[in-house]
């Protein structure tokens, strides 16, 4: 069996809730060092050629993974949920949290030679939220409409301001999702990002990206000139990151088998006992919004709050969760993951699976009736939800899918589920004409629940369309003291718990294996593996 690594800390207090982890104490990078070498790491990856490739405009994990190689940040996140110090040497909250003044380093390029400035950081952030770009992640991280702008004070200071606090920016300002294009690529070949390429994704980051084969691989070349690490480091000690895209997992366990990947990521369950014995697996559970069902409630059946509150009592999800998963991921309780700050414990075994209770809830609902396929029915009206899904869906989410639909079945409820390509799934995504839709979403920040539940949130599947948690989430984005965010957030998940908009239903981790000929590797806050100061050999 592999060195199994799990890394759950259940306590909410502080971002350490999840750690930067580091494969090994011997430090990779070496800014004398030749830069001979290849890594080789085998991604998912199915979607990035569908317009991915840009952290600014896309909401995909993987665009924010791969693309860190690239992208460097104004402040850099630690494990205990402190900021350090990257491309800003220095920085000053002001205004209450309703301005950041930071002062940059001097001495940073981007790779095609570009000084990065105070105006590269101005170009970025107004790329960001002009409408055009159609940011819909990066853009909410930025505050939405709470953003006022960014002043450039000098070539090396610069302000950002909100329209009122904003506690989540030096957060946000740490991930690639906000990282900084050379200002050349964004006056030019800005309409290239999404698809991505040489000459296009260049940014200041320890690697460039020199080829890209959509579909089949990425390759990274060493920034021989990167100085800037947040740890201090310098270039990266070997010369080509390779990232092979390879959407079935036992592809990507058979190419580490054999030697073809040192690292994979984005490894079910059930395929770890394949790892090879010697080499490491890596376990992290994701922060921020756990793998849930999104139940629309301005379409169909699901109008009825009695039906929601019984859609979530008819799934025995431990059940589901702990044999489908292999006990490796945990059952989610709440709209916050259990290593998420903010997260409601209070909500453990609030909600457990109880057929009589639904039954009784679907009765009260006026869904009395039967038909001959023992489903229910009211006023000649079959109770049935239709359920869309993003392809490709993994084996173990197929499997989910089908238990919930037994489980539901079980009480008369028909449910549908049509598994359909990005094109045609946003086709029904963008009206809203579905009854049930599903992802996680990973996130450091209990903000990340605005997009999805305030009522002009960009990631608003149920519609919801509630003022007064409007004004909950508007106040946990401007409050900067932590015990008194985390009261504000509880409010918000005690209000799904019993509103049930979003059913959420395991905490996924993501999981790693590596090869042991790799070493100095080290893990974001979000188990993202990090290359610039890994070595191999």
């Amino acid at each position: 069996m592999p060195s199994v690594h799990t890394r759950r800390v259940l306590t909410a207090v502080a971002v350490a809730a999840v750690a930067t982890l580091s494969l090994s104490a011997c430090a990779g990078s070496d800014p004398e060092a030749s830069g001979d070498g290849e890594i080789v790491w085998a991604i998912e990856g199915a979607n990035l050629s569908a317009g991915h490739m840009d952290p600014q405009t896309s909401q995909l994990d993987v665009s924010a993974m791969v693309q860190r190689a690239v992208l460097d940040s104004l402040v850099y996140q630690e494990a205990d949920g402190t900021f350090s110090p990257w491309l800003a040497e220095s920085w000053d909250v002001e205004d209450d949290g309703a301005s950041y003044l930071f002062r940059l380093r001097t001495d940073v390029t981007f790779h095609d030679g570009t000084p990065f400035d105070a105006a590269a950081v101005k170009a970025n952030f107004d790329r960001i939220v002009d409408p055009e770009t159609a940011s819909a992640q990066a853009a909410s991280m930025l505050g939405g409409e709470l953003y006022a702008g960014t002043d450039v004070v000098d070539d090396h200071t610069v302000r950002v301001r909100f329209s009122q606090p904003y506690a989540p920016f030096l957060q946000a300002a740490s991930t690639s999702l906000l990282g900084f294009y050379s200002p050349a690529v964004l006056e030019s070949k800005a309409d290239q990002l999404k698809a991505g390429g040489p000459g296009v994704t260049v940014g200041t980051g320890p690697f460039e990206l020199t080829e890209y084969t959509p579909d089949q691989d990425i390759v990274y070349t060493r920034n021989a000139d990167y100085a800037w690490g947040p740890d201090g480091s310098g270039a990266p000690s070997f010369e080509t990151l390779r990232v092979d895209i390879l959407p079935e997992a036992s592809v990507r366990v058979g190419a580490l088998s054999s030697g073809q990947a040192d690292v994979v990521t984005n490894l079910p369950p059930n395929l770890v006992s394949q790892v090879p014995a010697d080499d490491t697996v890596e376990s992290l559970e994701y922060p921020g919004l756990p793998y849930s069902l999104f139940l629309n409630e301005k379409y169909g059946v699901f109008a009825d709050q009695k039906v929601r509150q019984a859609f979530t009592r008819a799934i025995d999800v431990d059940t589901a969760v702990q044999e489908i998963f292999f006990g490796q991921y945990p059952r989610a309780w709440s709209i916050l993951g259990s290593t998420t700050p903010g997260y409601d414990a209070s909500l453990e075994n609030s909600w457990p699976f109880d057929q009589a209770a639904a039954n009784t809830l679907l009765d009260e609902a006026g869904w009395t009736g039967r038909d001959a396929d023992g489903i229910r029915t009211k006023d000649g009206q079959r109770l049935t939800a239709r359920w869309i899904a993003w392809t490709p869906v993994p084996d173990d989410r197929a499997a989910l899918a089908n238990a919930v639909q037994s489980d539901l079945k079980a009480v008369g409820f028909d449910l549908q589920r049509e598994v359909l390509e990005p094109g045609a799934y946003n086709e029904q995504y963008g009206p809203k004409t579905f009854d049930i839709t599903d992802w996680g979403f990973s996130g450091v920040d209990a903000d990340l629940l605005q997009s999805h539940l305030a009522t002009d949130g960009f990631q608003n599947a149920s519609q919801v369309s509630d003022p007064a948690l409007d004004a909950l989430l508007q106040q946990g984005a401007s409050i900067t003291d932590s015990a008194a965010r985390n009261a504000v957030y509880a409010q918000v998940q005690q209000w799904n718990a019993e509103h049930a908009a979003i059913v959420p239903l395991y905490s996924p981790a993501l999981i790693s294996a590596v090869r042991p000929d790799v070493s100095g590797l080290t893990f974001d806050l979000y188990g993202r593996p990090l290359f610039a100061t890994a070595s191999v050999g």
